[in-house]
């Protein structure tokens, strides 16, 4: 028989009052409110009580823990939910727009207009744009224009697709040949991907057995030479209202969700369309885009970048090959790698003595050899100071006080799987945005090394990126936005009001908000990144090969197919491939039993030539190491059959 309240009164005393009264009288509340007020606590001991009483002693105190409990669970889940730094409500997909339809739509005509659309796409029909511009960069098309379609009409050069075969090495690219993303996109997701980079590259020289019609499989093709390159200006309705079909205020914005935690941005001001350029031997280079390599690297010069820029040499049109050294009909690339010397995560104003740094590492003092004066540039990375150089960012940046604090501050890279040091990838994230769009080129990781010549990439005019594994979302490991673009300053400033957030997912979601993905164009991963599906157990039944399981088998080669490398060399390693990712692992060495750079007697002072204890078998990043290195001494060519002239 449960005891009754009147019997546990008398037991404990004095009725118990249900609630306690607490008074908020300090001066800060009483300015801020104008009146004091009391708050009403629940009296615990009332409530024991009361359970007591219902349920029995036992009972009650359980009833009472488990309710105490699922409280704790409700305002913890509360203030987690809606009063944390996210501040997500349920349900709600946390939109990022800042920006009005209206310049939504002038950025996708601006971009097409400047020629930096090479694609065959429409426009997004929700941006409801009122004309849709011509596009110089894609072929003439026999039928009229549409005022009512969204595909913009060709009025560009025709294209020559070109047929590649040799019989000893693959040619060097053509000047000025220029890559058709639209048939890679075509062939390339998933199933045959390696095979029409290899064979419409040239890369096949010697090796082909099959048979066929193989002219779909061209991807590569160079402009009518003589074709005038047209100048697309964009109306004055492009700069004000009108470019939404729309005129009234209340739809202008219909089907976009705007950021609820941010003020919308201006209304974007266009510049000048940018100028056709079209390759000549007298002008190789398109002054509006510069030719330009970006990589980011923080903390002390490791084998790693060195493994880099040997790629780079070793692949790229240099001129290094060219007796006379008259390299005025192509355009030669550059390197430029930013280095943040100090601790990976710090914001420095004061100039460190980096040259120094550079002559006393052995991983980084050859590339400062005279040779390359013209190739390879090593520059400081100060996040203060290209912060504060952007419009887009100086004014915001210092608001964001926790954007740059982290226990990580200490860490200059990673030593181990453990170590991982997140906030040099966060800014690196960060600085490819803010680098391609100041100075222009192409950002590619430090953990990225070239296969092939990228001429076709530099002709394509657009901005890309490539594909985050099975996943319709960007990999930014490389990455172009071309310099000044309405397309990059929609980024900047939508990261910046997004919490100056640039993960590759963050990325994806501001375009696909903004209906902008067509400007950003998602390639293949099997153009720069081939074996990531396979490590993902996707394209089993066509692997690329090498047949990699897990990204440190490039460092740490299985055993049963350790031959492979030294028998197949830098032919078999991803053919086809622009480029190979082989996503981190800083702390494996690149040669494990000659882990120093092997550059012959021209680089004595930073290179140790003494005679070492060798494996039998090598691994992938041995061999290429290796292979590199030959080039660089004089000793064999590269992989067109260019001898490095000393």
């Amino acid at each position: 028989m449960l005891p009754s309240t009147a019997h546990l009164r008398q037991h404990h005393g004095r009725p118990q009052a249900k609630y306690h009264p607490l008074a908020v009288e300090d001066d800060k509340t009483v300015s801020a409110f104008g009146f004091r007020f009391r708050l009403a606590i629940p009296n615990l001991r009332s409530v024991h009580l009361s359970a007591v009483s219902r349920f029995g002693h036992r009972r009650g105190a359980l009833v009472l823990l488990c309710a105490l409990l699922a409280i704790a669970f409700v305002v913890f889940a509360f203030t987690t939910r809606f009063l944390g730094a996210s501040k997500k409500w349920p349900g709600e997909d946390s939109p990022t727009l800042v920006f009005r339809r209206e310049s939504l739509g002038r950025i996708w005509q601006w971009e097409i207009a400047s020629g930096h659309y090479p694609n065959r796409g429409s426009v997004p029909k929700k941006l409801g744009l009122e004309f849709v511009p011509d596009n110089p960069a894609v072929p003439p098309q026999t039928a009229p224009p549409n005022r009512f379609t969204t595909i913009p009409h060709g009025i560009g050069a025709k294209r020559t697709y070109l047929g590649r075969q040799s019989v000893a090495y693959p040619p060097r690219p053509v000047p000025g040949s220029i890559a058709d993303f639209d048939t890679i996109q075509d062939h390339c997701d998933f199933a045959q991907g390696k095979v029409l980079l290899r064979i419409g590259g040239g890369l096949d020289n010697g090796n082909r057995v099959r048979r066929g019609q193989m002219d779909d499989w061209k991807y590569i093709y160079v402009e009518e030479p003589g074709t005038p390159s047209p100048s697309i200006p964009l109306p004055a309705s492009a700069q004000h209202k009108g470019v939404i079909r729309s005129e009234h205020e209340e739809y202008l914005d219909q089907g976009f969700t705007k950021n609820r935690h941010a003020a919308y941005e201006p209304s974007i001001v266009l510049p000048p369309t940018a100028p056709q350029y079209r390759y000549t031997p007298e002008f190789p280079c398109d002054p509006d885009d510069p030719r330009v390599f970006h990589m980011y690297w923080a903390g002390e010069f490791t084998d790693k970048p060195y493994l880099a820029v040997l790629s780079f040499l070793y692949t790229q049109n240099t001129g290094l090959h060219l007796a006379d050294g008259d390299a005025s009909s192509i355009c030669v690339p550059q390197l430029w790698i930013w280095i943040n010397p100090g601790p990976a995560g710090a914001i420095s104003s004061a100039k460190h003595d980096l040259l120094e740094q550079l002559k006393a590492s052995p991983w980084a003092a050859p590339f400062l050899h005279p040779k390359f004066k013209d190739l390879i540039h090593f520059k400081l990375w100060d996040t203060v100071e290209q912060l504060d150089s952007l419009e887009e960012t100086r004014n915001d940046w210092r608001l964001k006080t926790t954007l740059f604090k982290s226990d990580l501050l200490t860490r200059a890279g990673s030593q181990s799987a453990d170590s991982y040091d997140k906030l040099s990838v966060i800014l690196s994230d960060m600085a490819r945005f803010i680098l391609c769009y100041k100075y222009g080129g192409i950002y590619v990781d430090t953990d990225t090394l070239f296969l092939r010549d990228w001429e076709e990439l530099w002709g394509w005019k657009g901005a890309f990126a490539y594909r985050w594994s099975i996943h319709n979302k960007y990999n930014t490991a490389v990455l172009r936005i071309r310099r000044g673009s309405p397309l990059g300053h929609f980024i900047l400033r939508t990261a910046v009001k997004n919490g100056f957030d640039f993960h590759p997912f963050e990325i994806t979601k501001y375009l696909r908000e903004a209906s902008l993905e067509g400007l950003l164009h998602r390639l293949p991963d099997a153009m720069f990144d081939a074996a990531w599906l396979n490590m993902e157990k996707y394209q089993r039944d066509r692997p690329p090969q090498p047949f990699f399981l897990g990204f440190e088998e490039f460092f740490q080669t299985r055993f049963v197919d350790s031959a492979a490398p030294e028998a197949l060399g830098f032919r078999g390693f991803f053919s086809g491939s622009f480029s190979y990712h082989f996503h981190n692992s800083w702390w494996l060495p690149v040669d494990p039993t000659m882990n120093w750079p092997q550059l012959g007697p021209k680089f004595q002072n930073h290179t140790n030539l003494d005679d070492a204890e060798d494996t039998l078998d090598l691994p992938w990043s041995a061999v290429l190491k290796r292979t590199f290195e030959a080039y660089i001494r004089g000793e064999s060519p590269n992989q067109y059959g260019e001898f490095l002239v000393w």
